[in-house]
């Protein structure tokens, strides 16, 4: 026999606290008769039972209180025998009204009628009660309710606040601010207790490492390392750091941020804005991580490089600080695919890319590395890149970076020649079907080889599980979060669950590649 929850029997003993107290003040009404009461300047109960706000509409705030408590048992019951999302949803919305109406009979006792009723105030302390517990019984299920109401809140009030001052400055000023909500263990906790949606049925073991759940954030964000201790308490699997270049470079000159709401997209052209590997690593070592956080390197993007050699060395540089260093990260990306970099040295060509992975092998490398890879590249010249790559001890690979073609049909057209003449590529979902194409490839012909990651115009958790079902083991995003807000995570992890269940599957890791076997 199944335990019964100790906080569903408070629950129960809770309600029928309520019932009593709803039926012996309506006993009293229709008797006419006061329950015992004290009777001073503070307490006077016939003073509020017999006032004008104790009848709406002609029948008895008791009455309707004991409706209340019975609809609410009822509800409670069914719910813990059927189920149903609607009827825990109608829990929710119940419990929240009794105690909206409890505490403001309480302000009218207080400052209207100047008396107070024991047995009223013990109906608002006893509806207030039932509110927490029966979240905290409900969790998972209310989980679902608050993703829903964040959301809301952050699309209807908060993006659009945001998208008033410049994106860049907004990006910042929301690093700088996460930075310092993970660096206080109580704000971690509250997150995590409110944002992160855990289920082993999202537990995976990729390339020998564990991951949480499947949804990382991707470089591209986070590049001075400073959201490393707030991500785990939002909800995510993994974080990629950077990219992080050997030399400290400022970024590309501004505008390096564009917003394309109509599109979903961002222009991006920070162009491998970094501190340099050696601040970066340094910042990292004390730091103990919460989930595998992998970090990805670059060439540093400046003009001076006029051989592919110098710019390989570049990058042998950067892995050599972190290989040095006492940062405890899990795994390394290799960025060869960045479009926004100056000095027209390319790692696509393969006897280019040949060069570099001939460099990094010899680095001896433990922890497995990841390729970030192009999407505008034809399905011919992505094969011969990874053709290569399976030469290499390369863990896998991600699909992919910006989109660069500005005649991509996901464009609003308006919103493209708005930014005509402006430096920069595309994330968001102008990258969404070239990037399932490239994973769909990847997985058909190297799943037995490399991993594979997706990464591009993930905005919900269908989008997330279309890149999975076709072959990505992990997937990362940047964009979707920033249009639908960083409850984001937490929803495509709960909703991940429920389109395994409706799959009928007991792991994320049974719908890789599913699509493509």
């Amino acid at each position: 026999m199944k335990k019964i929850s100790p906080i569903l029997i408070l629950i129960v003993i809770l309600l029928l606290i309520g019932v009593t107290d709803a039926s012996y003040l309506t006993y009293e009404h229709y008797r006419d008769f006061l329950p015992p009461c004290s009777n001073n300047i503070f307490l006077d109960c016939g003073r509020v039972l017999r006032s004008q706000y104790s009848v709406v509409f002609g029948i008895p705030l008791a009455v309707l209180g004991l409706i209340h408590y019975i609809i609410l048992t009822m509800l409670i019951v069914f719910s813990v025998i059927k189920k149903k999302h609607w009827l825990t949803d109608l829990i929710f919305l119940l419990s929240a009204a009794g105690v909206v109406v409890s505490l403001y009979l309480v302000v009218l006792q207080l400052f209207v009628i100047r008396s107070v009723c024991f047995y009223c105030m013990l109906s608002a302390l006893n509806s207030v009660l039932l509110y927490f517990l029966i979240r905290y019984y409900f969790w998972p299920q209310y989980q679902r309710l608050f993703f829903i109401k964040q959301g809301f809140l952050y699309r209807t009030i908060i993006k659009p606040l945001f998208f008033l001052v410049d994106a860049e400055l907004v990006h910042v000023s929301m690093v700088n601010f996460g930075a310092q909500l993970g660096n206080i263990s109580v704000t971690r906790g509250l997150i995590k207790r409110f944002y992160t949606y855990d289920n082993q049925m999202l537990r995976q073991k990729v390339a020998g490492i564990v991951f949480s759940n499947p949804i990382g954030l991707s470089a591209g964000f986070d590049y001075e390392a400073k959201l490393t201790s707030v991500l785990p308490a939002i909800g995510f699997g993994f974080e990629t750091v950077g990219t992080i270049t050997n030399r400290p470079y400022e970024g590309n000159v501004k505008p390096r941020l564009g917003r394309l709401p109509k599109s979903q997209s961002l222009l991006v052209n920070k162009g491998f804005k970094s501190e340099g590997a050696e601040v970066i690593s340094k910042r990292l070592e004390s730091k103990r991580f919460a989930f595998p956080v992998g970090i990805s390197i670059g060439r540093t993007n400046i003009a001076t490089f006029k051989k592919q050699k110098e710019a390989v060395q570049d990058i042998v540089q950067a892995f050599h600080k972190f290989e040095k260093s006492k940062v405890k990260h899990t795994y390394y990306e290799l960025n060869i695919s960045c479009p926004n970099l100056i000095g027209g040295i390319s790692f696509y060509p393969l006897p280019n890319l040949k060069e570099l992975l001939d460099e990094i092998k010899k680095l001896h490398l433990e922890k497995p590395v990841f390729v970030k890879m192009p999407i505008e590249k034809n399905d011919q010249e992505v094969r011969g890149m990874l053709d290569l790559i399976t030469n290499y001890q390369v863990a896998g690979v991600i699909f992919g970076n910006l989109q660069k073609d500005r005649r991509n049909p996901v464009f609003d057209r308006q919103e493209i020649v708005f930014w005509k003449g402006k430096i920069g590529h595309f994330s968001g979902k102008p990258t969404y079907k070239r990037s399932n194409e490239l994973i769909s490839l990847a997985y058909r012909h190297y799943h037995q080889k490399l991993v594979v990651i997706g990464c591009g115009g993930v905005f919900t958790a269908q989008d997330a599980y279309t890149k999975i079902k076709l072959g990505a083991s992990l997937v990362e995003l940047i964009t979707g979060m920033i249009y639908q807000g960083p409850q984001l995570i937490g929803e495509i992890n709960l909703q991940l669950v429920d389109l395994l269940k409706n799959d009928g599957l007991k792991n994320i890791s049974q719908a890789v590649g599913i699509e493509n076997r």
